[in-house]
């Protein structure tokens, strides 16, 4: 398997659009970074925090005593009081939006990592179709589905690779372009506000947000191995990822949005006060994920390992 895993990588590597794509992952940050820095010196800054933190405090406040919320969104306003009222009495000033520690906290690296991930998981296996190498793989003493797992395990791995290079990018950006503005993160744990790390925050961040490249490459994988054409598995993928919010919204008042793929492929949410539903939780998210991860993996082991390669 190892020695299959490494053919896959050199594969992958030896190819030009690879390392292009490595290229184009680092100067979209970089210039991303350039962008915020260049409008966040047009806007002006010079808000009190303390104003605008007691004004978010009332506005919680007020939401919770109208008795309107239920569920995550009652929980989460909740969490917000205890921290607004923290941040006030014991003087803890936020992250600004736009600095050094910001970038860090919450890095936009997912996105861009998940369109190019696609990419390679669509034509991973439809490539060989379509060039006509696939003859000669199967002839091969091997297993099919080892095959398969080679090629699955390289996506995942330059998936991981882009997302890390995504990462060191951005924090080379952050401290090339943006001061630091000082601010604490906060959170609720265990009943009481804790400080948070930028950069555990940014590392989990960048988990949540890989969990979606995993999902929707594998569904890139899937199209890919079952119709042979890596254009259809790109075009659906995308498909997918840009109307998935859409989707949602115009299903929200049914039952039947909180299984749905769409609903759960933005793990970022959790992390930004923003509920869809106050029915699912992070917990419930990651387990509808990985029922259609494995579904999506079974449709492409069975349909390759029982399909007839003809003439």
């Amino acid at each position: 398997m190892l020695k299959l895993l490494q053919n896959e990588w050199m594969k992958l590597w030896s190819k030009k659009g690879t390392w292009i794509m490595a290229g184009l992952m680092v100067v979209l940050i970089i210039g991303m970074a350039g962008v915020v820095k260049w409008s966040g010196s047009l806007a002006d800054d010079e808000t009190d925090w303390k104003a605008n933190m007691q004004g978010k405090l009332e506005m919680e406040k007020s939401s919770l005593e109208m008795d309107a919320l239920k569920g995550e969104s009652k929980r989460l306003a909740e969490d917000n009081v205890q921290i607004y009222e923290y941040r006030l009495a014991n003087d803890v000033e936020p992250l600004k939006d736009i600095s050094r520690e910001s970038m860090i906290y919450n890095p936009s690296v997912g996105s861009i990592a998940l369109l190019l991930t696609v990419i390679v998981a669509a034509g991973i296996v439809a490539s060989e179709f379509s060039q006509g190498t696939i003859k000669m793989l199967l002839t091969r003493p091997v297993k099919r589905w080892k095959i398969m797992t080679s090629k699955y395990l390289a996506i995942l791995l330059f998936g991981i690779l882009l997302m890390l290079i995504g990462f060191i990018t951005t924090i080379l950006s952050a401290f090339i372009f943006f001061p630091s503005e000082g601010g604490q993160a906060l959170a609720i744990s265990g009943g009481n506000v804790v400080e948070v790390s930028i950069w555990s925050h940014g590392l989990y961040m960048l988990l949540l947000s890989f969990i979606n490249v995993i999902i929707t490459a594998t569904f890139a994988f899937m199209i890919g191995s079952v119709f042979r054409s890596s254009g259809m598995a790109i075009g659906l993928s995308l498909f997918i990822y840009f109307t998935g919010n859409v989707i949602v919204s115009l299903l929200s008042r049914f039952e039947i949005v909180k299984y749905l793929l769409f609903t759960h492929m933005d793990l970022t949410i959790y992390e930004s006060n923003f509920v869809l539903n106050d029915d699912i939780t992070l917990p419930f998210s990651l387990a509808v994920l990985a029922i259609y991860l494995v579904v999506f993996l079974i449709v492409s082991y069975t349909v390759f390992t029982k399909r007839d390669i003809t003439a």
